[in-house]
């Protein structure tokens, strides 16, 4: 089985994808997208296969799964229609009226409105989880979960994984990271102690900002089966040809995420040096405050960077109007360099106070590296800086 092999890159192109030799088969090499709604019984009560009916299960879906499961070493994988179909269903799952939940206090705003807005009943303190002790300080009674993000959006954070999961399961608490910055070429949050990852798999799973998606992973047989259960009965699955498209991005991840990061990491010290940029936040800095432990939990740093530049919101606007090879747009991950303002693009949603108290502030830019020819995104930045 491709998934037994130890190269990532190996296991991302074969793993689920053994082809079918039988006798009359077409011996597709790729896996081709089932469209069939449902799958023919032998006789009542008898099915032909294990695939029964679209919204159960289906062979496209069930082979990027696999594939997806392969790369993170987890037992269990589920795709779902959306990152936040996903988060909601495992919400469904874990979380009952009067639970409280300890994450980290720059979690993705389309996370913080579930928790806020969606889930009744939940008790929720967002502390910075890179700062020694801030754990101990938020836990409670009654706290049920430990939400992480590391690398953080936008604030780019850094925690310690392995510890923090360490401090929760001596409290029974269940620990969730969202792998989706790093993916799981550069960090495996399961090996560090995580019981649930997360993956938007429309950012670098997808990596072409073509398709929609998300995913959960995890060991635990019971959760499996009740997130199984949630997501067969709501529905928020992730069709056979959006399937198709994330086996397709998982098979370049690896020479991707190497693009990704060698871009961003060139990118993050121009900017270091420019005299209009006042901070740059980049875990492959050697001045990152999670410099050294990002190097101890992940084999690499990413693509994601956010830097801050002198001046106010006027003079951010007339920075990113000087651009021409990055795009304005929100999201991440896709081959092209997208670059955002936060504080009126992903996180206008928060209070202002909120948003200032995790230093998000109005010339705070967060930027997805592409992976086009650095010296070309260079000097685009370098133009419009002025």
């Amino acid at each position: 089985m491709a998934a037994d092999y130890k190269g990532f890159s190996t296991r991302a192109i074969h793993a689920g994808e053994e082809a079918d030799t039988r006798p009359g088969s077409p011996g597709d090499v790729v896996v081709p997208i089932h469209l069939s709604t449902t799958f023919i019984w032998d006789k009542p009560g008898v099915a032909h296969s294990k695939f029964e009916y679209i919204r159960t299960d289906n062979p496209t879906r069930h082979a990027y799964e696999t594939k997806l499961a392969a790369l993170e070493d987890a037992r269990y994988a589920i795709a779902f229609a959306s990152g936040l179909a996903a988060e909601h269903a495992l919400m469904q799952a874990i979380f009952r009226p009067g639970d409280h939940v300890i994450g980290f206090d720059d979690l993705y705003g389309g996370t913080r409105r579930l928790f806020d807005e969606i889930i009744d009943g939940l008790e929720v303190s967002y502390v910075d989880l890179g700062v020694e002790g801030e754990f101990e300080r938020a836990f409670r009674p009654n706290t049920k979960v430990l939400w992480i993000e590391s690398p953080t959006n936008p604030m780019i954070k850094i925690c310690d994984i392995a510890a923090l999961a360490a401090k929760a399961h001596q409290r029974g608490i269940l620990v969730v990271a969202d792998n989706t910055f790093l993916s799981p070429y550069f960090q495996q949050p399961l090996k560090l102690g995580a019981d649930v990852i997360i993956h938007s798999s429309t950012k670098y799973i997808g990596g072409h900002s073509d398709v929609l998606g998300g995913a959960l992973l995890t060991n635990d047989e019971t959760l499996y089966e009740k997130l199984k259960s949630i997501q067969n009965n709501c529905g928020a699955v992730l069709s056979p040809f959006d399937s198709y498209l994330n086996i397709r991005g998982l098979k370049t991840l690896a020479v991707r995420m190497e693009r990704h990061q060698s871009n961003a990491l060139e990118i993050a010290r121009f900017l270091s040096g420019h005299p209009r940029v006042t901070k740059v936040l980049y875990p492959g800095l050697p001045d990152h405050p999670g410099h050294d432990i990002i190097k101890r939990q992940a084999t690499g740093f990413g693509g994601m960077l956010s830097f801050e530049i002198e001046g106010s919101l006027t003079d951010a606007e007339e920075f990113l109007s000087r651009l021409k090879l990055f795009s304005l747009a929100e999201s991440l991950g896709g081959v092209e360099s997208l670059i955002e303002l936060p504080a009126l693009m992903t996180h206008v949603g928060l209070e202002e106070q909120t948003r200032r108290a995790i230093g998000i502030s109005d010339t705070l830019f967060r930027v997805s590296v592409g992976i086009e020819d650095v010296e070309d995104l260079i000097a685009d930045l370098k133009n419009a800086l002025g």
